[in-house]
């Protein structure tokens, strides 16, 4: 079984922060030998541990309609039904929650058209589940793969972000990614750390050429690059979904300042019974509570909250706890 010291938790933070950084950037951030730094990331990226992948922006480049499912099984099915839901290609995310429901999904619809067809006669028609409850995005304030966790002070990060390709000013709502872009993608998502010549042999281009559009993707803002870990491993073993009902007229005050925390993994304006969803990591319920009385307690504009946790992942940014990938670039 893997298990993460504190040196281990803050140079994988740090590959949170800038997944493509080099050993001795990473290094030079944290202050640690090179050396230290390849031999523990590599051997937690070997055993899998740590996953460096890459998720496009689906609703800003018009790909897809992102959304969460509350789902309610039979009894003894839970099992079963995350294990299907997971292995469905426009699945992002599937999780076991407490709560009225029994599951957490995320999924993404690849079309408006579809949309329809998957909530009323696919995901229906699984084998051991009850009901559904369907919450649309409508606007993301903070994706996972903007988090990390936090070991790092504010110097470190600054450096680590340095190294990176940060989005180039005020991103525009809608992109439109041509099919080159998304062989880009596609081979990020297997490998978010492939190296450029290695690309550019994949996509039979020039080095070059394979440098200026993974470029060009970061810096429009299409594609997230993401290490993805479990949180438990970074000492951080509770995960709990919120759901909230926030005044209109103070979604966007709302959803910056809570993304804007440590603890929010992700946040993200919705449509249903909701009006927004915050996923939250703690080391502990107490620190939980804290968060919840003093972080959320004190927004005005938040009417109502929902506490579900998280007991068990089985996918997470399309990786399936098997090491599957099932995400498709089509």
């Amino acid at each position: 079984m893997t298990t993460f010291d504190d040196l281990d938790r803050r140079l994988v933070a740090a590959l949170q922060v800038s997944p493509r950084a080099t050993w001795g950037e990473i290094g030079a951030a944290v202050g640690e030998h090179e050396r230290t730094v390849a031999r523990r990331l590599q051997r937690l990226l070997a055993t899998g541990a740590v996953r460096v992948t890459a998720i496009l922006d689906e609703l800003r480049c018009g790909l897809g309609t992102p959304m969460h499912l509350h789902v309610q099984v039979d009894p003894c099915m839970t099992e079963q039904v995350a294990e299907a839901l997971s292995a469905r290609p426009d699945t992002r995310s599937v999780y076991a929650v407490t709560g009225s429901a029994d599951i957490g999904c995320e999924l993404v619809a690849p079309s408006r058209e579809l949309l329809h067809e998957i909530l009323t006669a696919q995901i229906p028609a699984t084998p051991g589940i009850v009901q559904t409850r369907t919450q649309v995005v409508l606007h993301t304030f903070q994706t996972v793969a903007e988090w990390h966790a936090p070991y790092l002070t504010e110097e470190q990060v600054g450096r680590l972000k340095a190294t990176a390709s940060p989005p180039a000013g005020t991103l525009p709502e809608r992109v439109d990614p041509t099919t080159a872009e998304r062989d880009v993608v596609g081979l990020l998502a297997v490998d978010g750390r492939i190296g450029f010549t290695a690309l550019a042999e994949r996509l039979d281009v020039s080095v070059p050429t394979a440098r200026r559009r993974v470029a060009a993707l970061l810096e429009r803002g299409v594609v997230h690059l993401r290490a993805e870990v479990e949180p438990a491993l970074l000492g951080l073993e509770v995960e709990a979904q919120l759901w909230l009902s926030v005044r209109a007229h103070g979604l966007d005050e709302v959803g910056q300042t809570l993304a804007g925390h440590p603890s929010v993994r992700y946040c993200a304006a919705t449509s249903g019974t909701h009006t927004m969803i915050v996923q939250v990591v703690a080391a502990h319920e107490a620190e939980l509570y804290r968060f919840l009385t003093t972080v959320v307690g004190p927004l005005d504009d938040v009417t109502d909250v929902n506490v579900t946790l998280i007991t068990r992942a089985y996918k997470r940014g399309h990786l399936r706890k098997s090491g599957l990938l099932t995400l498709e670039y089509q």
